[in-house]
């Protein structure tokens, strides 16, 4: 941050917060600045924000703008930059900030008791120019998230806590740097956004504001010894034929890179690292990232690694039967990609690599990753064809024009319906507790999870709630093989598994019905033909909830789903949606009080509520009454 510091030395800095916790954290960071407290009135209708973090965000801003305006007001100057930020505590949809009593500090710890909770801190910078007796300003803001998960607590051990008088003013009711840290078991992320204030993420974004770099403080693009950039790999196919070559991507050969940027070009200023070109080029080179983390995973290199570590690229060759060259170069990717280390001891695995990537363990995403490396790689090879011809084809490869792929692959390999398992399965196991927390579920006794495939989710339900009983309801030919998904431990008498098409049979009963990555498989008039029958089946005051790939703030794109069936027809396929038009979707089929909330950075999962009755419809319906 020094850099940034130096160009802030002269600018009037303002921390619209009276916090001290902040005041702290930007001093011992060396940020020279004034505190004036904002007298913004924190009223904010929390229902009106699709999410948690918006509302914080806002929050913040508003904080910094009612200082600004009012410095602004009192000597027509205002100062150069104010920092705005709230932060926010929040479990099951529920957003806790300061406890205004000890009976409500209570509550608040009792909620969080023994489990895991979201902190979420907005920050507002704002870049402010006084001319002429007006103010003008330039808004930038941002939110960090960090998991906290409580220790199970003695009713004792609370009251103490709170008597000791640290809650009262806390988010959350608590404060992790003092007293509080004696109820935390783990932290997963910025531990100073617990605190009050997202130092790192902050220092970055100034950075942005005040440090863009300059050409010359730019690496140079050339073939380095050490691990390459992601962005400059060397082709696969000039390395397997020994080619050393001029790779375009390094500027070799015509003074010109894959960007369009001369050597002569007038704008001399435009580098490859400028932030939108080399999104850009992250964006064309992105498959191979990808295939190169599909091949790592095939050839179980992390699994090696993990039991090995450190080798050098000549005894990993040795070791999985490879060519030393070709091994290298996977080798210098995985280490581009942040998937290993290396050091002059050789590779090592990283904490992400050990966490997901491993072909067995609690969070191994490798059968997800198989899955993509085996199936949608293929598909996605031949997308003109698709997009041209409105159907998945392979007529190049499997020689079979005009058919589906995925149709064809499964009659022809019957194990791609247990690939597509295990994929889902790892994707499941991963989210599966978030979404599980997402909202406090105890007032639901029966759920039905539809198309829950091998009860991932169902039994992280069941681990949570130890009076819920969960339905499954999936195809014959996936229960038929879930058997070997099942976990041990005693939720496992909660969990049963029904085969059964929710388009075509009954619909189990249930007090709440889920939708996990279903509704963007399927076109509008599907997901209301669905939604539709879950009405109709559940009862006043029921619920259903439904969980999706998480969209950014103020974007909605066709976006297909992290992981679509190989059976689903392509004409059929759907998109994600915002929460808004979750809500407007499920309103329209009865559900009320429709609350949607992040479940970490991936997922959102959104809750809602059956109305006693539709207007304009019966009471009963065939679906209801079988």
């Amino acid at each position: 941050m020094y850099p940034v510091i130096r160009k802030l030395q002269r600018k009037r800095v303002v921390l619209a917060s009276a916090s001290p916790r902040r005041q702290e954290i930007l001093s011992n960071a060396g940020l020279r600045f004034e505190v004036v407290p904002s007298r913004f009135k924190e009223k904010l209708d929390k229902a009106s924000f699709p999410t948690p973090y918006a509302y914080a965000v806002e929050t913040a801003k508003q904080k910094a703008l009612e200082v600004a305006s009012r410095m602004h007001q009192k000597d027509l100057r205002a100062p150069d930059i104010v920092i705005g930020a709230d932060t926010i505590v929040t479990i099951g949809g529920l957003i806790l900030e300061k406890p205004v009593d000890k009976q409500d500090a209570y509550t608040m710890l009792s909620r969080l008791n023994g489990k895991e909770h979201s902190v979420f801190t907005g920050v507002t910078i704002i870049r402010c120019c006084s001319s002429d007796g007006r103010l003008s300003m330039e808004v930038t803001d941002f939110y960090e998230e960090t998991l906290v998960k409580f220790s199970p607590l003695s009713e004792e051990l609370l009251w103490e806590y709170i008597d000791s008088g640290e809650p009262m003013d806390k988010a959350g009711g608590y404060g992790i740097q003092a007293l509080g840290g004696m109820l935390v078991e783990y932290v997963r992320g910025d531990f100073l956004n617990v605190v009050g204030f997202p130092l790192n993420h902050f220092c970055k974004t100034l950075a942005l504001l005040y440090c863009p770099p300059r050409p010359e403080q730019l690496p140079p693009r050339v073939r380095q010894d050490s691990v390459r950039d992601v962005d400059t790999f060397e082709h696969l196919s000039a390395l397997e034929e020994g080619g050393g070559g001029s790779n375009p991507a390094q500027g070799g050969g015509r003074g010109r890179d894959p960007g369009g940027a001369q050597a002569g070009d007038a704008d001399q200023n435009r580098t490859l690292e400028d932030p939108p070109l080399a999104d850009l080029l992250r964006l064309i080179n992105g498959f191979q990232s990808s295939k190169a983390l599909f091949v790592a995973c095939e050839m179980k290199v992390f699994d090696l690694l993990k039991a090995e570590a450190p080798l050098s690229a000549v005894e990993v060759a040795r070791k999985t039967e490879a060519s030393e060259r070709g091994t290298e170069w996977l080798l210098d990717v995985c280490a581009a990609l942040g998937l290993l280390r290396k050091t002059e001891g050789g590779y090592s695995n990283t904490e992400l690599a050990d966490l997901y990537l491993l072909s067995e363990g609690e969070d191994s995403l490798h059968g997800l990753i198989m899955y993509h490396h085996l199936h949608t790689w293929h598909l996605y090879t031949h997308l003109e064809a698709t997009v041209r011809g409105g159907s998945i084809q392979s007529h190049r490869t499997a020689g079979n024009a005009g058919e589906d792929l995925c149709q064809d692959s499964l009659s022809r390999n019957q194990g791609s319906q247990l690939q597509f398992m295990r994929a889902v399965h790892s994707l499941g196991k991963v989210t599966a507790r978030r979404v599980a927390t997402a909202f406090d579920l105890s007032r639901f006794s029966s759920a039905c999870d539809l198309g829950g495939c091998t009860g991932a989710l169902a039994h992280a339900l069941a681990r949570e709630y130890p009076g819920l009983m969960v339905t499954v309801m999936d195809l014959p030919e996936i229960i038929k093989d879930v058997a070997g998904f099942q976990p041990d431990g005693p939720q496992t008498d909660q969990v049963s598994f029904v085969p059964g098409d929710f388009f075509k049979d009954r619909l189990p009963e249930a007090d709440l019905y889920i939708l996990s990555r279903i509704l963007q498989d399927w076109q509008e008039h599907k997901v209301h033909e669905l939604l539709s029958r879950i009405s109709a089946r559940c009862k006043p005051g029921g619920g259903v909830l439904v969980v999706g790939p998480a969209l950014d703030r103020g974007k909605c794109a066709a976006l297909p789903g992290l992981l679509t069936s190989p059976g689903t027809p392509l004409q059929d396929r759907g998109w994600e949606r915002s929460p808004d038009e979750y809500r407007s979707l499920l309103q329209a089929h009865g559900f009320t009080e429709v609350r949607a909330v992040p479940a970490g950075s991936v997922l959102q999962v959104i809750l809602a509520t059956r109305a006693a009755s539709m207007p304009g419809t019966e009471t009963t319906s065939p679906e209801a009454t079988g």
